[in-house]
């Protein structure tokens, strides 16, 4: 019997997580059902041409980039993806290579002192811009975008609804939170590629057949935990217990 995964990140990711999918796992069913869309919008600040810019995704970088020309300020990116969606724009990216943390960590390894502007999303995990505050940086943040709820598709609601393992990556605890909140009569035994541990903590406990987190806080590091699922699913399917 066919695997199957529910992706619901928004697009354009989530059509590109499917491909990835696909090229790593085979013989894979991949449902694509986004709960979220991205609309791209805000103001941004004066900027004066001395601020360091911070992306934490990359949709922060095309929201910055469809609202300013310049291209010639130097930026920290939370991960490799972000960082090449920023040199892809013209910009000087240096990648943290991990999460907020990572970021904040790098940051103060280089000594860089700011003035930072973070380009962000309306919804945030971690408030970036307050800890560089808190550091003693001068620190600015400036919504670029917004992640806008999306239904779940009838096709996602009615594979929830079947008998059959589903693998479910969760790229964010807000996803998580909108999922949970969509995903009613649920019987199908979910398992779950949490990206880090505050995705995972999200979920009730039982909630899930099997719950794993990525070692990497990124799309790499995520799909690494669904192939593992896939050989879960196939246990669950002849009738066993996943470990």
């Amino acid at each position: 019997m066919t695997v199957t995964i529910l992706i619901t990140r928004p697009e354009p990711e989530a059509s590109r997580m499917a491909a990835e999918v696909q090229a790593l796992c085979g013989d894979v069913a991949v449902v694509v059902s986004p709960v979220m869309q991205i609309a791209y919008g805000g103001a941004l600040p004066d900027l004066t041409g001395d601020e360091t810019l911070i992306f934490t995704s990359r949709h922060g970088v095309e929201g910055f980039c469809r609202l300013s020309a310049r291209r010639d300020s130097p930026c920290y990116a939370v991960g490799d993806a972000t960082a090449e969606a920023a040199e892809a724009q013209g910009l000087r990216a240096i990648s943290a290579g991990g999460d907020a943390g990572a970021l904040l960590a790098r940051i103060a390894e280089d000594g860089a002192c700011g003035p930072f502007l973070h380009l962000r999303g309306a919804h945030v995990a971690a408030d970036v811009a307050g800890a560089l505050r808190a550091a003693g940086h001068a620190a600015r943040d400036a919504v670029v975008y917004d992640q806008v709820e999306a239904a779940l598709s009838a096709e996602a609601r009615a594979l929830l609804r079947g008998a059959e393992p589903v693998i479910l990556p969760l790229m964010s605890p807000r996803t998580a939170r909108i999922f949970l909140a969509q995903a009613e009569g649920v019987s199908a035994p979910l398992l779950i590629a949490a990206i880090s541990r505050n995705a995972a903590d999200t979920l009730p406990e039982d909630v899930a057949a099997c719950v794993r987190i990525a070692e990497m806080p990124d799309s790499p590091g995520v799909l690494a935990v669904v192939q593992d699922l896939v050989q879960v699913a196939k246990r669950l399917e002849g009738g066993k217990r996943p470990q």
